[in-house]
């Protein structure tokens, strides 16, 4: 049977989660390089609620010293490519700080690894991955326009250098087909455990949402399907309307269904959760293959004229080029756009909604 601890923190009084935490799940970390992975999407400040809180982060770092760690390094990939976003986002969120010294741009420096030939048949993923004796992923409890939660099995498309990130939308082509890869993509390297920062949760048109809830939880888990059940759940959803739960499940890495999972804590849904506009295509989602998706869909990407800079943020990060200039405000070719969601994931201001 799956453990799932739910603890109740808030961020000035993390360390006895994580205490809590490393009780419930033992981890022999002395003397071992240890990975920390929080979600670090993109520059920004913590208060946002896009990233993993650098709360958590500097509670878990301050244990595994605690624990004679023989390496720490802290670090994930944004999904805006180049060394500076990297940079960027750790610093801008408080996320560098928390990280003490044992930050690392993990992105600069990758290792080729085979893949799913569906796809591509290799990709390149950060070396301190692979190299890692224990890692631990720090996921942020979120929606996603894409995969409908951002939780512990989404994490780990962090492991993957933002350049990429890219490419791989285009090469998935559909929200199921891209559910399938993140577990293609999870394999590589499954963590060794998961802490979720669901303190302060995002609803709505995540994962980069203005709607923010107080949650008051640390979730935990050594199992990926069974914390992602719990966070779908708490969302107010059944876990097999998930692709990336379900496809997980199918491949033996874990279970979903309550009677094999075994709280740890009091579990409580969250009421009236707002779910991304893109729930009403669950469970099979099917948008079509190729191109011309959003033209099918009833949630396309909009630029918001009030909110929208003209940074062209997301013209230059779309992975097929549907995104243009048209009267000031990006405008979206429903021909070309592949529905991945990546304009409203990347854009500095919030400015592209799901509607």
């Amino acid at each position: 049977m799956h453990k799932v601890l739910v603890y109740p923190a808030d961020y000035d009084h993390c360390r006895s989660a994580i205490d809590r935490a490393f009780e419930v799940f033992p981890l022999d970390v002395a003397r071992k390089t240890v990975l920390v992975n929080p979600n670090a999407l993109r520059p920004g400040a913590a208060e946002e609620g896009v990233v993993t809180h650098p709360a958590v982060v500097r509670a878990l770092v301050e244990k595994l010293e605690s624990l004679g760690a023989g390496q720490i390094v802290v670090g994930d990939n944004p999904g805006l490519p180049g060394y500076g976003a990297n940079e960027d986002t750790f610093r801008s969120s408080g996320l560098m700080a928390a990280a003490k010294d044992y930050y690392r741009n993990i992105g600069s420096d990758a290792v080729p690894v085979d893949f799913n030939p569906e796809f591509i048949d290799r990709i390149s993923v950060s070396r301190a991955v692979m190299e890692a004796e224990v890692m631990i992923s720090v996921p942020k409890f979120k929606t996603h326009g894409l995969t409908i939660i951002s939780g512990a099995l989404k994490n780990s498309y962090g492991i993957i250098p933002g350049a990429l990130k890219a490419r791989m939308h285009a090469l998935a082509g559909n929200a199921r087909r891209f559910s399938e890869m993140l577990i293609d993509v999870f394999q590589i390297r499954i963590p060794d455990l998961f802490i979720v920062d669901a303190v302060v949760g995002m609803e709505g048109n995540g994962p980069v949402s203005t709607d923010l809830r107080d949650i008051g939880q640390i979730l935990v888990s050594d199992n990926a399907v069974a914390l992602d059940a719990v966070i779908a759940r708490m969302m107010g959803l059944e876990p097999g309307m998930v692709s990336t739960i379900d496809f997980a499940r199918q491949r033996g890495l874990g279970d979903y269904h309550e009677a094999a999972i075994e709280i740890i804590g009091r579990f409580a849904p969250v009421p009236d959760f707002k779910l991304p506009p893109t729930i009403d295509l669950a469970p099979d989602r099917p948008i079509g293959q190729g191109t011309g998706i959003a033209g099918k869909l009833k949630v396309k990407p909009a630029a918001d004229r009030d909110l929208c800079t003209g940074c062209e943020t997301c013209i230059d990060q779309c992975p097929v080029s549907a995104l243009a200039m048209v009267d000031d405000l990006p405008q979206v070719d429903a021909e070309k756009c592949i529905a991945c969601f990546c304009c409203q994931e990347v854009c500095p201001e919030k400015a592209i909604r799901l509607s």
